[in-house]
């Protein structure tokens, strides 16, 4: 049960690869915040593998055995990419960056991937990151724990829509689904069904914690930027920014339909309290990840994670010395303003000028 004391949140965690670990420290900030207790997370891909981390760690020593437990996730990730043939390059390393866009193994490794079907590349259908996450995480605790509800999103590739594995049907099988990237794994199959990232159709899903009605805060872990003001010019560029779209996508369609819900219950005085109530809030890490190439999502180096990690804390402390006061009492992510342009019209130039 929770604190009355506390503020209750819910969490959406956005997948990202090894940019997950910006989340780690939003999570550990968090945690670390005696103020504020977690009721549910959503989460796709790495958030989803944060998300049920926290769930093992609570279920097994409260607080810090979840902060102790995310640590100790992370750190094995990375001391299992020590073996992997996708490294930096000399001059990369050299200078700090930490992409591995001119990685040459990086590089043929991609353009197999583009080539040749996962069943044929990969036909023993090894994946070590499942080894690792069956061996870090005890989801036979994760499914017992009372104190935070789980919702992992998976696409169904049969239907193209989200599906929402929830305790006790979480496993070791629902993260990878969740996880499967199609030109790198075959999907997964569970109960019949084949399912890839949920990234394509809920990064994260909403909608499981607006239904919810044991919170009303909904908190948002944004790590894949939804803006760049530099216009892809390379085809790297263009495909990259054309994937941050598609990963985007589900999450801003969902931000519109709470808003415009919002807007229909203002204009008709509809009688929906669990959806007046609902209170929305946003921690982003736009700035932090625009100068960062999208390949810097396949690295896992310690120092790299590491410094994701404390970036994401500083996020959060900051997110919550501007806005602790706000939780339970009002939103403090505008919705409105971030749909202002989708109606607006578009000035042509020379349309409606003297001259024309």
């Amino acid at each position: 049960m929770a604190d009355s004391k506390r503020k209750l949140v819910d969490l959406a965690l956005q997948g990202g690869g090894s940019h997950g670990a910006l989340t780690w420290g939003v999570l550990d900030r968090i945690l670390e915040d005696e103020r504020l207790e977690i009721d549910g997370i959503s989460g796709t891909s790495a958030g989803a593998m944060n998300a049920v981390v926290v769930a093992d760690g609570l279920q097994r020593d409260g607080r810090e055995g979840a902060r102790e437990g995310l640590h100790t996730f992370w750190k094995a990730v990375s001391d299992a990419a020590r073996f992997s043939p996708i490294q930096r390059s000399p001059w990369n390393r050299l200078t700090g960056n930490y992409s591995l866009d001119n990685s040459p193994t990086y590089l043929f490794f991609e353009t197999l991937t583009q080539l040749i079907p996962p069943a044929k590349l990969n036909p023993l259908g090894l994946n070590p990151l499942r080894d690792l996450v069956d061996e870090q995480v005890d989801f036979e605790r994760v499914n017992a724990c009372r104190k935070i509800k789980i919702y992992i999103t998976a696409t169904n590739v049969r239907t193209g829509r989200a599906h929402i594995f929830r305790q006790p049907n979480v496993t070791v099988d629902t993260l990878m689904a969740s996880a499967c990237l199609p030109f790198l794994h075959d999907a997964v199959e569970i109960n019949g069904e084949a399912y890839w990232d949920g990234g394509y159709s809920g990064n994260p899903a909403l909608f499981p914690l607006v239904d919810d009605q044991g919170c009303r805060d909904l908190m948002v872990v944004q790590i894949n930027p939804l803006v760049r003001e530099k216009l892809p010019a390379t085809a790297r560029e263009i495909v990259n920014r054309v994937n941050e779209i598609t990963f985007n996508s589900s999450l801003i369609k969902e931000l519109r339909s709470i808003q415009l819900l919002h807007q229909l219950i203002e204009a008709e005085g509809l009688e929906l309290e669990r959806y007046r109530a609902m209170r929305l809030h946003l921690i982003h890490a736009e700035h932090e990840v625009e100068q960062m190439s999208a390949s810097s999502k396949m690295n896992a180096e310690w120092g790299f994670l590491s410094k994701l990690r404390d970036k994401g804390y500083d996020m959060a402390d900051q997110w919550l010395d501007r806005n602790f006061d706000d939780i339970g009492e009002r939103s403090t992510f505008d919705l409105d303003a971030m749909f202002d342009d989708t109606f607006r019209p578009v000035e042509i130039e020379g349309e409606g000028s003297d001259s024309a």
